[in-house]
């Protein structure tokens, strides 16, 4: 009987070796093939190690996602929990406050179902102005600290620098951008998760 608890316990830590994605165009390969989206490298390159599950929708805001989280919750019993949330609230000038609050109840569902958050920084291009981009860019680091949880720097940062990576809408990070990104982030969740 000993044996077989081990054996459980064994398979289901195993099993529980799963990132789960929470976002949206982003992270969802917007205008190109879920195999060539950042998600699907970085699994290709962790390889059994780790399950990377895409669980990302263009469009999506963060409501939106909170309303599909529990069924992917359900669905994939994640041990990591990746939110790449609320940039089209803020594309959409919701109030900071509202995305703030549904980023929460994000983060303790996740904690809810035993996984581990690790909340994305996101921030908005400059033309929103000062005032909304400071309050809406505030949210990230106070819930980070308020669930003591990672915070991860914002890919875009880094792939706003070459032109040549981006969409010719000049929001979306185009396929060339995707395997910079996959290193980006699989280092950054390699370095805040725990093992």
């Amino acid at each position: 009987m000993p044996f077989l608890f081990l054996v459980l316990l064994t398979f289901r830590a195993a099993a529980a070796d799963t990132l789960l994605i929470l976002g949206d165009s982003l992270s969802a390969g917007y205008r190109m093939s879920a195999s060539a989206a950042w998600p699907a490298l970085l699994n290709d390159k962790w390889q059994s190690k780790t399950s990377v599950v895409n669980a990302s929708i263009s469009g999506d805001t963060s409501q939106q996602g909170l309303a599909r989280l529990p069924a992917l919750l359900k669905q994939h019993q994640p041990r990591w929990v990746l939110v790449e949330l609320g940039g089209n609230d803020g594309l959409r000038g919701f109030q900071p406050q509202q995305t703030e609050q549904t980023l929460r109840q994000i983060l303790q569902d996740v904690k809810a179902a035993n996984a581990e958050p690790l909340l994305m920084q996101i921030r908005l291009p400059a033309n929103y102005g000062r005032r909304y981009n400071e309050a809406f860019s505030a949210i990230y680091p106070k819930l980070a600290k308020e669930f003591d949880v990672p915070l991860l720097p914002f890919f875009m940062e880094e792939v706003y620098l070459k032109p040549q990576w981006m969409q010719d809408d000049g929001i979306h990070p185009n396929r060339d951008a995707q395997p910079f990104i996959a290193d980006w982030d699989g280092e950054a969740v390699a370095a805040f998760s725990k093992s």
